[in-house]
């Protein structure tokens, strides 16, 4: 009977042994599954995240062209009327002229200061440049003349044409004498 005994228990050990082999094979192919599994939460997260930043600077992108659609809307409307407020200032300068026969009346002189207003509040902006330093970014030359003073030199001597901002970007250079 002992020897049944022994033969039982070494097949019980056997069967023990085997349980744990099976067990032990189970648990490394759960460890890679678990692996796998990782790896795949990992890649799917970079995605998200990289989509999400790219989502996110598409809608800044469109926000910030639509933002300067709107302001440049009225770009090609004020350009048209910028030879008109030329004109306005020609007539003003003309009869601010003390030899001058022409009237500036305080109606069309109304009418100049709202239309002025107006535009500004869209967004133009006279550039001032008389007296200033000659800066190709900014002015044309279109002449140059001998300066009346050594602090003129390569200054604005006078401004034929006013340039102007709309929203802080150039959309027309001011045409200047400079003196040399």
């Amino acid at each position: 009977m002992d020897h049944l005994t022994d033969e039982k228990e070494e097949m019980n050990e056997l069967e023990d042994v085997q349980q744990e082999t099976v067990d032990i094979e189970e648990n490394k192919g759960q460890s890679d599954e678990i692996a796998d599994l990782k790896a795949q939460v990992e890649e799917s997260k970079d995605k998200y995240l990289r989509l999400f930043a790219e989502f996110d600077n598409y809608r800044k992108r469109t926000m910030k062209e639509a933002l300067d659609v709107r302001q440049t809307a009225a770009k090609d409307t004020i350009i048209s009327l910028l030879p008109v407020l030329d004109d306005f200032e020609r007539a003003k300068k003309l009869s601010d002229h003390e030899n001058s026969t022409e009237v500036f009346s305080e109606g069309v002189s109304l009418v100049y200061q709202k239309l002025f207003s107006t535009l500004e509040a869209k967004g133009l902006k006279a550039m001032e440049s008389n007296g200033e330093v000659f800066n190709p970014e900014f002015h044309e030359a279109i002449t140059e003349i001998p300066a009346p003073n050594e602090d003129m030199k390569g200054k604005i001597i006078d401004t034929v044409e006013r340039g102007y901002f709309l929203n802080g970007k150039i959309i027309r250079y001011a045409k200047v004498v400079v003196g040399k």
